[in-house]
């Protein structure tokens, strides 16, 4: 049986780890096959990527930029997600081909038909079952962020973190049936609640409730 491929998106600050951590240990209490991963860094080249984006002096382009997430998440599709669902396991990945679209695309104004066109040869067709959207005001979210080394997005200005906010809400209202856009501000535990509202009425859907 094929498994499920459910993502967490959201800006900068709004819990997705916790979230996905949390989330990820409900799925296993019902009895199901998780796999964890997250981009960019869901394979050892992916990783390598990552780290150019927590480099001082590293300086690129939008382009550029989209490029290199692409090449991550074909090797991140090849190795980790597809061979994942095709044993049947719950993937959950902490960022996948939205965050191109509202990074690169609304925060950076790349065209987001290029985009849409690479992440179609990036994931190879490999699309969510199920995104789940954690809503925060940008304000909050870098708030939250504290003292710990930032990467190149994170420091970037507020007004591109808005436009980054915007684009997934954007994104949210052309894709309804897919996602889902919870409130990042609320209390973590209540937003657990919520994704695993969501996550349950997927696993319902599909066949797959445990106990939900």
């Amino acid at each position: 049986m094929p498994g499920l491929l459910i993502t967490v998106e959201g800006v900068e600050g709004s819990g997705k780890t916790t979230q996905c951590r949390l989330l990820a240990g409900w799925l296993r209490k019902l009895g199901h096959r998780v796999r964890e991963t997250s981009e960019p860094d869901g394979s050892p080249i992916g990783q390598a990527i990552r780290g150019l984006f927590e480099q001082d002096r590293v300086r690129l382009t939008p382009l550029t930029e989209a490029f290199l997430f692409m090449a991550a998440r074909q090797l991140h599709v090849a190795e980790v997600i597809r061979p994942a669902l095709e044993a049947g396991e719950l993937v959950l990945s902490d960022r996948y081909a939205d965050a191109t679209l509202a990074y690169q695309g609304y925060g950076r104004g790349l065209d987001l038909q290029t985009i849409r066109e690479l992440n179609a040869l990036a994931t190879g067709g490999v699309l969510p079952d199920l995104t789940l959207l954690l809503d925060l005001d940008p304000t909050v979210g870098l708030g939250r962020l504290g003292a710990r080394r930032l990467d190149v997005f994170e420091k970037m200005d507020l007004a591109f973190h808005r436009r980054v906010r915007q684009g997934y809400l954007e994104i949210a209202r052309e894709e309804k049936r897919r996602m889902v856009v919870l409130d990042a501000a609320q209390p973590a535990e209540r937003v657990h609640q919520e994704l695993k509202t969501a996550a349950g009425e997927l696993l319902r859907q599909r066949g797959l409730a445990r106990g939900v």
